[in-house]
C-alpha cells in the first residue's frame, strides 16, 4: 500500500489513499478539493523517494469531508498561596479531509 508524508499547518502527517485526516483549518478549492504540494516522502511498492526537503513533482490530493471545531480544552493556571487562579477554554478549528490520490 502506497503512502506519503505531507507537511501542512506546521505538522507532518503520514497519509494513504482512503484515509480520513483532521488537519489545521484550511480553505479548500471551490469544488471541495485540496492539493498538498509539500510532500516530504513517497513510498510506492517498495520504492521510496525521500525529498531534500521536498519530493520534486509529487502531490497528494484530497477532498473536503467537513470543517468544524474540536472539543474544548481547558487551560487552568494556579499559584498556591497567592490567591491566583485563571481558567480558560479553547476550541481549535479543524478541517477533515479524505485522501483521494498520491502522484
Amino acid at each position: 500500500m502506497a503512502f506519503a508524508i505531507v507537511k501542512t499547518g506546521g505538522k507532518q502527517y503520514k497519509v494513504a489513499v482512503g484515509e480520513k485526516l483532521k488537519i489545521e483549518s484550511i480553505t479548500p478549492e471551490a469544488d471541495g478539493s485540496v492539493v498538498f504540494k509539500e510532500v516530504l516522502l513517497v513510498e510506492d511498492g517498495g520504492a521510496v523517494k525521500v525529498g531534500t526537503p521536498l519530493v520534486a513533482g509529487a502531490t497528494v490530493t484530497a477532498k473536503l469531508v467537513r470543517q468544524g471545531r474540536d472539543r474544548k480544552v481547558i487551560v487552568f493556571k494556579y499559584h498556591s498561596k497567592a490567591r491566583y487562579k485563571k481558567k480558560k477554554g479553547h476550541r481549535q478549528h479543524f478541517t477533515e479531509v479524505e485522501i483521494t490520490g498520491i502522484k
